[in-house]
Order: C-alpha cells, then structure tokens, then sequence
C-alpha cells in the first residue's frame, strides 16, 4: 500500500504536520468540540478533585484511532492545573523505565499512556500498586546484590489510551476509576472543527466547504485536520483565496475520499471481499493478507469505521459485506445460496 493510496492513514504524517496538529488542538474543555456526554461528566470529576484538593481518579480513554484521547488526556491535565508526563507502552520495556517516569511526578500530575494495552505484563504488574497506594517495589541488582527497594510516591492520576480495551487485563482494567469511551464524531461537530482548524492556519474556508470535509472525514477528526490540509494545498495551487463547496469537492474527488468517507484501500477491502469470497464470511487474517496489511491495522484502522456505517457485519464465521456496501459501491448483491 503506498502513501498516495491511504491519505487517511497516519503513515502520510511527516514532523511539520505533527506540530500543525498539535497546534490545532484545544487546550480546555469548553474548546473542546464534540463528546458532550464525556465532557459533562470530566467537569464534574475534575471540578471535585479540585475542591477536594486531591489527585484525579485514573482514566482510560478508548475508542478507534484519530478520536481525540491525546487531546482530552491534555485538555484534562490543563483544567488540573497540573503537569502531564507522557509516554506510551511500548516505550516501557521494563520495570526500571516506569519507576524512571513515575520519579519525574509531583504531586497531583498526570501521567499519560498512549498504546496502554501495551504494556508488558512485568511492567503492568508494578503499576498496580502505584496506581492504588502510590508506591513501586523494585528489585535493584542481580544474584547475591539483589534487594528490593521500596519507592513511595506521590498522588498522581493515571490517563491511559487505548484503541483496543478489550485487550487490557482485567486487574488493570478495574484499577481504573472512570472508563470513558470515545465515540465517532457528528457531521455537525466535524463541520465546526473543520472551521476552528482553518482558522489556527489561517485559511478562509465556507460553512459548505467545511461540511463537504466533515462528510468524508470517517467521524473522526484527526482526518477531518488531514483534508482540510489537503484541501488547502489544492487551493493554493489554484490561486483561491478561499475555500469553497467546489473546490473541497473537486479536492477530495481527487484524493479518491468518497462522501461516505471512504478511501481506495476502504473500497479495495470491501471490492476483494466480493469478487473473491462472494462477499464473505470471511477471516480477518485472510482480509489483511489480501490488502497487504496486519491484523491489528484491518481490526482498528479499517473495520471499526466500516462497521459504525454499516458496510461490513461480524458473524461466528468472520466478516461479511452488507447490502449497503454493494449498493454504495454499483454491484450487484449475489443472489443467497
């Protein structure tokens, strides 16, 4: 799969665009656009730990990738008031790399961890207990040196990210105080997102042409960004000052992004599934072979958005295409055996 074929894929992303996106995020809850239910409930969470004058319960944000979590995991730290440490779980290798984070703590910070499901089971293990009692038992040396070493800390609050929570262990699960999932985003909000963002870069866009973005944007922001600068570098070559309905339109048609917010690996995905197994059940390891990608990309990059619109269904056998899909992509449904 090259670049030019999956424009929504985080692959495209070089450094400068990072910073972009970064730039773009909101800092606080009331900047924050979308997630309404989840936002009302951090309010009155964060709004209680303050007044209590104690450390946040820990959090763990899930939901498909491009959803927001990095974002509300600093939203929630800067209506803290506090410092966030981040990291992800396949950074920490080993007990000694989290006690080295957890070191850099003061009290009531935030520790973030992207990718939580991760972590190693050794590692997991040690967080239990700085999770519930805010303290770390190491073992420091090797043989006969060897001797634990007990490592108070302070109160912290925990945010782990995850596109795949069902991964995550049980006991580390439980030790979470509120599990807060993400879900995909109203064309509504995108459209205003859209709009935010195009002011952060200074580019003139219409309420239509932000729409036709949000459209194909899979509900998810991370991508609304992503076409929206896109579309911008089409309007730039083109000499417009703004961005209009057309314009977006003509852009989008060209990345090969449909209206349903589907790409040309969406579409292949769905395509090979019909004309090679009749439309399925198929397997997600046969799936992923077929388009040339792993298991764990087609499980959180591709179904999960396919799914939520109703172009695939899970069956005891594997995956299937619906009736919807074959009318979304001109073929005709098989006739049922």
């Amino acid at each position: 799969m090259t670049d030019d074929e999956r424009i929504l894929s985080d692959q495209t992303i070089d450094d400068d665009e990072k910073a972009i996106e970064k730039s773009m995020r909101p800092h606080f809850l009331k900047e924050y656009i979308g997630q309404d239910k989840l936002k009302r409930e951090l309010e009155i969470y964060i709004k209680a730990a303050k007044q209590r004058e104690e450390a946040m319960d820990h959090v763990l944000l899930f939901g498909p990738p491009g959803l927001g979590k990095t974002t509300m995991a600093f939203v929630i730290a800067n209506e803290l008031g506090v410092h966030m440490r981040t990291t992800s779980g396949p950074a920490i290798e080993k007990a000694g790399d989290l006690l080295s984070v957890l070191s850099e703590l003061q009290v009531g910070d935030v520790l973030f961890i992207d990718e939580i499901h991760r972590l190693p089971r050794a590692v997991e293990e040690t967080l239990y207990s700085a999770m519930e009692d805010f303290y770390v038992d190491i073992i420091v040396g090797q043989g006969p040196t060897a001797h634990p070493v007990h490592y108070p800390l302070p109160p912290f609050t925990l945010i782990g990210a995850t596109t795949r929570a069902g991964l995550l262990s049980a006991p580390l699960r439980d030790r979470f105080g509120i599990l807060a999932a993400l879900n995909y985003y109203e064309q509504q909000d995108l459209q205003e997102i859209v709009l935010r963002s195009a002011g952060v870069l200074n580019t003139k866009i219409t309420p239509e042409a932000a729409l036709e973005v949000a459209l194909r944007a899979r509900g998810t922001p991370r991508v609304a960004n992503r076409l929206l600068k896109r579309v911008r570098d089409f309007a730039e070559v083109s000499d417009q000052d703004e961005i209009t309905q057309e314009l977006a339109s003509e852009a989008l048609t060209q990345l090969r992004v449909d209206r349903s917010g589907l790409d040309q690996v969406d579409r292949r995905l769905l395509t090979m599934m019909i004309k090679l197994y009749d439309g399925g059940p198929v397997g997600l390891k046969t799936i992923a072979v077929n388009i040339g990608e792993d298991v764990e990309t087609v499980e959180t990059m591709y179904e999960p958005f396919l799914l939520q619109k109703g172009f695939l269904k899970r069956t005891s056998r594997g995956r299937m295409v619906t009736k919807q899909a074959y009318d979304h992509l001109g073929l005709p449904m098989p006739e049922q055996k």
